[in-house]
């Protein structure tokens, strides 16, 4: 597993639950080490007692925490930079949603050793859109669906969305549009600036 995905995991918990939270999720995972390096690379079983560990030390279901840790990846102070390369994917969460398929090459630009798995937006009709998240990162639609809500009410839509599960070699997220101008969104510039 990249560095990336589990120095994020870390900064979530440590940021969300505290720091004393994370040593005793390290420790109960027997990683032998507290923080982990962005961009070195990981075995996917270090990741895996990561996480159950942490589903342990919550007594929360993975999807759940899962689903946190996207909410925390595009709403935290900490994680401007990801919010900002989401919301190159359009003007309006219509155009976001239609980006999605290109977010794994994106990424790739950003981090080239960085592989997400594949999205594909099918739209159903002009208020509901089903994603389908490939196979590669267990866990990865239930991060999509926290990120998908936290992005929505950026760009001021109403959007319900369900985690519809496994279907074949996808999980499949149901985004029901009800309002796309629901209110006014998050203000949002292309040059970052310093505060």
């Amino acid at each position: 597993m990249h560095g990336l995905i589990n120095r994020a995991v870390q900064s979530f918990v440590s940021a969300t639950y505290g720091q004393s939270c994370w040593m005793r999720v390290t420790d109960a995972a027997d990683l032998g080490f507290t923080e982990f390096e962005a961009m070195l690379v990981y075995d996917d079983a270090m990741t895996t007692r990561v996480l159950d560990a942490l589903c342990a030390e919550l007594k929360r279901p993975r999807a759940e925490i899962l689903e946190d840790l996207g909410t925390y990846l595009v709403s935290h102070p900490n994680m401007e930079d990801l919010r900002r390369l989401l919301r190159f994917g359009g003007d309006t969460y219509v155009e976001f949603l239609h980006s999605l398929d290109d977010l794994s090459d994106r990424v790739r630009l950003a981090v080239s050793d960085l592989r997400l798995p594949l999205l594909e937006l099918r739209e159903v009709s002009s208020s509901e859109y089903h994603l389908h998240c490939y196979s590669g990162l267990p866990g990865y639609a239930s991060v999509m669906v926290g990120v998908l809500r936290v992005v929505a009410d950026d760009y001021g839509a109403l959007a319900f969305l369900t985690h519809e599960g496994q279907q074949g070699e996808v999980e499949v997220i149901t985004i029901a549009l009800v309002e796309s101008a629901f209110s006014a969104g998050r203000n949002f510039d292309l040059g970052a600036r310093k505060p």
